[in-house]
């Protein structure tokens, strides 16, 4: 019997969901892959241009931590507790366009998995969009609630260096998660998708 490849590299990948303990969406469910990652993961690496001499105009990326709100249950939109003391902030004061990167080699999935961060398999997404702050009093409360549950430690930052809460304005949406090159979502699909499997007994 003959095996191709991508047949193995689909056994294997399937292999690899159930035994990390984490059920990914299958790689052409594309929209439900990146909510997945965006709501497995705790921090993200952000990238604006820089407006702060020498690098002025340039790349500049930095790790903030965000919450889309529960693990399984997430909003999809990346939350983040910001002050406008922070460099990368000072840069989306001049201009708010940004991106997001997310990996789940950030969770103990690729590592389980012998996976490298910059293997396909190791499913990552990049967000790309703009930094808004949170004026909503019930938006405000739900990125406090979820951004204190997964950052704790949130809670007892300094009082004096004026925090806010912020989302990340999603316009495109690039998903690497198999072979193949990127794929593409639209921030309407992506919101739509169900990134948890629906039991049939679950309410």
């Amino acid at each position: 019997m003959t095996v191709t490849l991508p047949a193995v590299c689909l056994l294997l990948l399937g292999l690899a969901s159930r035994c990390s303990g984490l059920d990914i969406p299958p790689h052409d469910a594309v929209a439900r892959v990146a909510r997945f990652v965006a709501n497995q993961c705790t921090w993200a690496s952000m990238a604006t241009i820089s407006s702060h001499d020498p690098v002025q105009g340039q790349p500049f990326s930095n790790a903030f931590s965000v919450s889309d709100g529960p693990l399984g249950h997430g909003s999809g939109v990346p939350y983040m507790y910001l002050t406008r003391m922070e460099i990368s902030v000072q840069d989306l004061q001049v201009n708010p366009q940004a991106s997001l990167s997310m990996s789940l080699a950030q969770t103990d999935y690729c590592i389980q998995q012998g996976l490298d961060p910059q293997s396909p398999l190791c499913a990552h997404i990049i967000l790309s969009g703009s930094i808004l702050e949170v004026n909503d009093t019930a938006e405000a409360e739900f990125a406090k609630k979820w951004l204190f549950w997964r950052h704790p430690e949130m809670m007892d930052w300094p009082a004096d260096h004026g925090w806010f809460f912020a989302k990340f304005n999603i316009t495109k949406v690039w998903v690497l998660d198999y072979f193949g090159g990127v794929k593409t979502v639209t921030p309407e699909d992506y919101f739509k998708a169900t990134p948890y499997r629906k039991h049939p007994h679950s309410g």
